[in-house]
Formats: C-alpha cells, structure tokens, sequence
C-alpha cells in the first residue's frame, strides 16, 4: 500500500521455503500467500496501487485480517525451520530490508510474540544480482539469470516471491563451484 512501513497498509504476503537436495543444491520450496486487509487508520498510496493493480476494497478480493495472514505464513516459515533444525528463519527479498520492515511492523501492531525471521539479517537478491549479474531491478535480473519474466503478473507477491526464490537459487547454485574451488585452496594452505 506505499513504502512507509509504519503507516502504509500490508496489502498482500508470499513467502517460498526453499528446499535443499543432498548436493546441497536449492530450489523453491512450498509458498504461503495471502491477501491482507488494510489495518484500521492504515495509509494507501494510489500510486502503489496503480503498480501492483491491487483493489483492497474490492468484494470479491479474499482479504484476511493482518493477524491471520502473517499466522498461517509464519506457521509455514515455523515448519521449515523445526525441519531443518534451524532456530531462525533469514528473509530472502528484492529489497529485503524493505520486506522485512513491513513485516517486522506488521508483527508490532498485531502483538505477535515469536516472529520465526531474524531481527535484521537478510540476503538481498537486490544486491547479489548486482554482484553477480551486473543488474539490481529484479525483472532485468531475472532475464539475465535466464528466468521467465511475465510483467502482467509482476508486483503480485506470490509472483515476486516465486521469482525471487528461483533467482536466488539459481544464483547460489552458481556461485557452489566457487566456493569448493576456494575451499580446496584453503584446504591445501593448510596442510
């Protein structure tokens, strides 16, 4: 609903797991989303609005309570981090400093006690593409890693979140050869 996080309205949420197979490699996993209604006094910017095509009064939108929407996805994140043996979840996100604070606001104004994300870190694919795909703005990111791009589904959170969890994949899966030529070298300074 706008870029201010203290007073703008959540107005949907996706989160995509990500899974790991036996190779360590990572793919997307299971993705919670929901509408969300706009909290009581919340501000909405119509030019928010004109970008995501989002209609938050519209009747026929399926709207949950801002409580129940971060629930049953952090229900999700909760999940995947018993699974895992983890005890915090990370946030990945295009501008996940963004994301986070709109989450982490949220979780505020409806007294949530065990937000499952980590205070303040993030990965950023904002800031990864840049490093390793010489492009910041996610659809350009995205054509470069080779992804398919559907500008009229874009700015739909599952859509982002979707597209966000596949360009991160793909991007630390590339990145895997690095880092076990790297630690081979290390490996041998050592002995």
């Amino acid at each position: 609903g706008g870029f201010n996080c203290a007073t703008d309205a959540l107005l949907e949420i996706a989160a995509c797991t990500l899974d790991m197979d036996p190779l360590g490699r990572l793919s997307p996993g299971e993705i919670a989303h929901f509408h969300v209604e706009p909290f009581p006094g919340a501000n909405i910017e119509e030019a928010s609005l004109e970008i995501t095509g989002i209609k938050p009064f519209n009747p026929l939108r399926t709207a949950d309570k801002e409580s129940n929407a971060l629930g049953k996805t952090f229900s999700l994140v909760r999940r995947k981090i018993k699974e895992n043996g983890c005890k915090r979840a990370v946030l990945v996100g295009h501008n996940a400093h963004f994301d986070l604070g709109f989450v982490n606001a949220a979780v505020a104004r409806c007294g949530i006690k065990r937000n499952p994300f980590h205070p303040f870190s993030v990965f950023d694919t904002a800031t990864l593409a840049g490093a390793v795909l010489g492009q910041t703005v996610l659809s350009r990111a995205v054509e470069v890693a080779g992804i398919s791009w559907d500008a009229r589904e874009a700015h739909s959170a599952r859509y982002d979140a979707l597209q966000t969890a596949e360009l991160y994949c793909q991007m630390i899966n590339s990145l895997a050869p690095v880092y076990e030529a790297w630690t081979a070298a290390t490996d041998e300074e050592e002995e």
